[in-house]
């Protein structure tokens, strides 16, 4: 049996302030698919400013979500081709 390689890139930009960091990460499918998600994270007044955090935060956020977007997008497919209502893609 011959296996194929597959690669993904997933990219991540941000935008920040002294008080948000907003991030957005986007992957482009073979299939010409692109899927973006948006994450967020908030400063608190009394914490020190610490970009890197912030990042971290807002990039989780927004790849959790993307995720649940691939996830969604695969039960939609497989129900599509099946024709029925797939089984709860667990995460």
């Amino acid at each position: 049996m011959m296996h194929t390689a597959v690669g993904w890139h997933v990219e991540l930009e941000f935008t920040e302030d002294d008080q948000h960091t907003r991030a957005v990460a986007l992957v482009r499918l073979p299939d010409g698919t692109e899927v973006r998600a948006h994450g967020h994270a908030t400063r608190h007044r009394v914490d020190s400013n610490q970009p890197r955090v912030g990042e971290e935060i807002a990039g989780a956020r927004a790849l959790n979500e993307l995720a649940m977007q691939l996830l969604t997008k695969a039960h939609d497919e497989i129900d599509a081709e099946s024709g029925r209502t797939s089984h709860t893609i667990n995460v």
